[in-house]
């Protein structure tokens, strides 16, 4: 038996090596960066503590030594507005990891002294130490089995869970775990708000599934690419992207000459590889060359050209999202079969360039797998590392077909005839066409193949894609001081004595207002 494993068993053994040794412990657990600013930031939130009106009772859930970090310093500044902020952790340092329990004992020892600072203005709770729920309810059962089939597909970026295999026990069991703690510390706080990063995966897609179970209100909140800015969704998960009641408040408004700029001169960037705006990511890593170029360097005729776009596999934008497919590879593996059948036409797969990143299945297997190695000619598949950009490709293209991509949206801005076949944002706005059973799927590509110039989109339809694309881009992000990524370079630019001040409240306290709860006013 490991010493550690011994040790765990003995009572307190945890506690009398800490508290002779200190310091942090040896494993991935890291809260160093906090532990060197969270003074200065009680001291700058303080006389903003002390005038503030009383606002409302806010559960602010975090795991992982990352958002523990992040959520003392929200946390912080909710209560520098007058909100009563209880922050409730689990102090893990990895998800896919088991931890022995004198480890897990020593995590949370040093995450008390870390945040000790915000004692008397923002409570702390492990939720270690909530004495756990009798049992879950049968209703929360199939949402934490959900939650841990998205872990085990997060972490291995395949869509199908062995779920028999180590890691989705391992998250299954601690899924369970944090259910049953945070079930009975809601169930006894009883706040008025829960916020919760992500809320999707990991034991903070548990703890929403508990709160929303409790029917108290929930904010999710995540990071894209620019600076400054976080999404927010209020008793939804936020990696959803629901657009719903934006496109509702704001949809039928027309454009100002400073909006069409705006989207055009975006669109100008991810075209041509450059970076746009607070963001040092270029969508596109070679320069265009043209539609002509391109259909000559990929060998294609002059038959229709349908521009197939993939996602990758295990993002957390595309859990869940299935629809009629069972799974984003079912979806291209049927489609590849059935125009393989269709010689009057050209199919053109481009693999996601973010798959040279990742170590799970491959598209290109997907395919190659689906035809036994055969493909036909007029079936070119664009692997993750050929120097192509999709904008050329999609100069060309007669028909786009996606699962969620955002490129679904860019073909329809471009007046190109799409298919959507997962749950994205952009369905159900005007401008795709989505069916919703494999039938009707292949019906609808049956319906439009043999015309497919009479099915380019018409100029309203156009013009309410880059109305979409405007608001999603640009109006779905809210102005936000700190990203997860580069938080402590975010923290020196906006530090909470800036933040809290006229400057910081007139730039952010619309997204603060709306993470404590407040409906967010589109």
């Amino acid at each position: 038996m490991p010493i550690k494993d011994y040790l765990a068993k003995i009572p307190y053994s945890a506690d009398l090596y800490d508290a002779i040794r200190g310091g942090r412990p040896q494993t991935r657990y890291n809260l160093s960066q906090l532990e060197k600013a969270l003074l200065a930031a009680v001291e700058q939130a303080r006389p903003f503590i002390e005038k503030a009106p009383k606002g409302r009772k806010i559960v602010l859930f975090a795991t992982l030594h990352y958002w523990v970090e992040q959520a003392a310093i929200v946390g912080l500044a909710l209560r520098g507005l007058g909100h009563d902020v209880t922050i409730a952790y689990l102090p893990y340092g990895d998800w896919r990891k088991d931890v022995n329990a004198f480890d897990l004992r020593r995590q949370d020892l040093y995450t008390r002294r870390v945040l000790a600072p915000l004692k008397g203005l923002v409570k702390t709770v492990s939720l270690l130490d909530v004495i756990p729920a009798d049992n879950l309810p049968s209703a929360l059962i199939k949402p934490i089995e959900t939650v841990s089939a998205y872990d085990a597909m997060y972490t291995n970026q395949e869509e199908n869970v062995d779920r028999e295999s180590g890691l989705y026990r391992l998250r299954v069991e601690r899924n369970e775990q944090a259910a049953l703690a945070a079930l009975r510390f809601l169930q006894d706080h009883r706040p008025e708000t829960v916020l919760i990063p992500n809320g999707t995966i990991t034991e903070l897609g548990v703890v929403y599934q508990v709160a929303r179970h409790l029917e108290i209100d929930t904010v999710t909140y995540e990071f894209n690419d620019q600076r400054e800015q976080v999404w927010i969704a209020q008793n939804d998960e936020v990696m959803r992207q629901n657009t719903d009641l934006l496109w509702a408040a704001r949809g039928g408004q027309a454009l100002t000459s400073e909006q069409r700029e705006k989207i055009e001169a975006l669109e100008a960037a991810r075209m041509g590889g450059r970076a746009f705006g607070k963001s040092a990511r270029k969508w596109q890593d070679v320069e265009t060359v043209g539609g002509e170029k391109i259909r000559a360097d990929l060998g294609l005729d002059q038959r229709p050209v349908v521009l197939l776009a993939t996602n990758v596999l295990g993002d957390s934008l595309t859990l869940g999202r299935n629809l009629f497919a069972t799974s984003m590879a079912e979806w291209i593996t049927r489609t590849v079969q059935y125009f393989a059948a269709r010689t009057d036409v050209q199919l053109v797969v481009r693999v996601h360039p973010g798959e040279r990143l990742t170590h799970g299945l491959s598209m290109v297997d997907v395919i190659n797998a689906s035809l036994d190695g055969q493909i036909p000619a007029h079936i070119r598949v664009i692997n993750p590392l050929e120097k192509v950009n999709t904008y050329d490709m999609m100069e060309i293209a007669s028909l786009g077909l996606a699962y969620t991509t955002t490129v679904g949206m860019e073909m329809s801005m471009n007046g190109i005839p799409v298919v959507v076949c997962g749950e994205t944002h952009y369905r159900k706005r005007g401008f795709t066409h989505e069916p919703a059973t494999w039938e009707e799927y292949f019906r609808t590509l049956d319906g439009l193949l043999p015309n497919l110039p009479g099915y380019r989109l018409t100029n309203s339809q156009v013009e309410t894609a880059w109305k979409y694309a405007y608001r999603f881009f640009f109006e779905y992000p809210i102005p936000f001081p700190w990203r997860l990524m580069h938080f402590w370079k975010d923290l020196d630019i906006w530090p909470l004595s800036r933040v809290l001040a006229d400057e910081g409240r007139a730039e952010f306290g619309n997204a603060f207002s709306y993470l404590a709860g407040e409906p967010v006013k589109w």
